[in-house]
């Protein structure tokens, strides 16, 4: 592997300096896909007829942070950078700078205007805004790169790679660049579907919902509502627990949840006493009793609306313990469970906002007013009412 690394950056050097020389045209693409195989950058493609059959926007899933590069290999296109600093590194990775800084509104206006000149190449968007790895589901699309042309084309991606997974999360594309150097070799298939025009009256969010359940049939995933700001949010949420002494997350005992499908975290979720091909109210409801066992005051509806939303057992319980899925609490009417101690007590009620009598250790008396500590504050009442689940 590591052979193959020294000497593939070698020759990336080389395919780069090649693919800035040439032109764009057959004879280009055709030389740096051949280059590009000695790398162990493979490309596969279906339908090839399909292939920019009057399309003007090209709209695909997102797997890897050279997804663009791999299509303009096969057809001319051009796609917008969306983030990071305009400059050489923009230009190097093949992205496409319109020196917009604005708003949504200004990009979409700005590629209007770019699509209306015949001469320009298609423009590929990825309307997931984020890569996953495309094993478990697609993230919801954004509406504003259906609103540039009434007629877009779906393109359909996956990629495999042995030993290594495909796009792990948080991970920035320099190292996505040498994982793809250090293996054997990485293939893409790229999947051409037909092209699909708004309906009469179709708002931009349906037209965007139609094309995503289109893509997800055809690669096989779910057309999930996670939106990119709900990864962010997540890997914020699985770095922050990470660096904690107290971090509730998946032990031994639990397996893989859709999050860590799609992004490559961890999450527990359903014991390997379910098959994996149970139906979906079992493992909801196994999920459930799981948060049950840990929060026995919340209402197991509450409970099960909320791991329908989440897919994960800890997400669930953090947003009970922060106070975002509003509940009554339920009595203690079975008796079979020992009455919490005073400092459980306390910790269970600070999910209310409340604090109930005085334990051993202090108990905050005010709102804190430093982040740190409110957050310390929420990291001991889950301390305790994870040590009492686990009595």
């Amino acid at each position: 592997g590591l052979c193959l690394l020294v000497l593939r950056v070698f020759i990336g050097v080389h395919v780069f300096l090649v693919s800035c020389a040439l032109p764009d045209s057959v004879v280009r693409r055709f030389i740096v896909r051949v280059m590009c195989s000695v790398l162990g950058l493979l490309v596969r493609q279906s339908d090839p007829r399909l292939r920019g059959a009057g399309a003007r926007v090209f709209i695909a899933n997102h797997v890897t942070p050279f997804d663009h590069n791999v299509v303009s290999l096969l057809t001319s296109c051009n796609t917008p950078a969306l983030s990071g600093a305009p400059g050489f590194i923009c230009w190097s990775r093949g992205f496409m700078e319109l020196g917009v800084t604005g708003s949504r509104a200004e990009l979409v206006d700005s590629l209007k205007e770019y699509s209306a000149h015949q001469g320009n190449p298609p423009l590929l968007l990825f309307p997931e805004e984020a890569a996953t790895n495309g094993r478990a589901g697609l993230l919801r699309f954004s509406s504003w790169p259906f609103s540039i042309l009434d007629e877009v084309q779906p393109v359909a991606l996956q990629v495999r790679r042995p030993l290594v997974a495909v796009s792990v999360a948080d991970s920035s594309w320099i190292t996505e660049l040498l994982w793809t150097f250090f293996v054997p070799f990485t293939v893409y298939q790229v999947r051409w579907m037909p092209s699909v025009p708004r309906q009469a009256d179709e708002r931009s969010e349906d037209f965007a919902l139609r094309v995503q359940e289109l893509l997800a049939m055809e690669l096989g995933v779910v057309s999930t509502r996670i939106t990119a700001a709900d990864r962010t949010e997540h890997m914020k949420r699985l770095r922050h627990t990470s660096r904690l002494p107290f971090a509730p997350g998946g032990g031994p005992g639990y397996g893989t949840s859709a999050w860590a499908l799609l992004l490559g975290g961890l999450c527990s979720q359903v014991p390997p006493s379910l098959p994996g091909g149970a139906p979906e109210d079992v493992r909801v409801m196994a999920m459930a009793q799981q948060v049950k066992e840990v929060l026995p005051h919340v209402p197991l509806e509450v409970i099960r609306t909320d791991l329908v939303q989440t897919n994960c057992v800890d997400t669930t319980i953090a947003n009970l313990l922060e106070g975002r899925v509003p509940f009554f609490p339920e009595s203690n009417e079975t008796g079979d469970l020992p009455a919490p101690s005073t400092s459980q007590a306390a910790a269970a009620s600070g999910i209310q906002g409340s604090v109930a009598a005085p334990s051993s250790k202090p108990a905050i008396k005010q709102f804190a007013k430093s982040p740190v500590e409110r957050h310390l504050s929420l990291q001991e009442r889950k301390r305790a009412l994870y040590d009492y689940a686990r009595r």
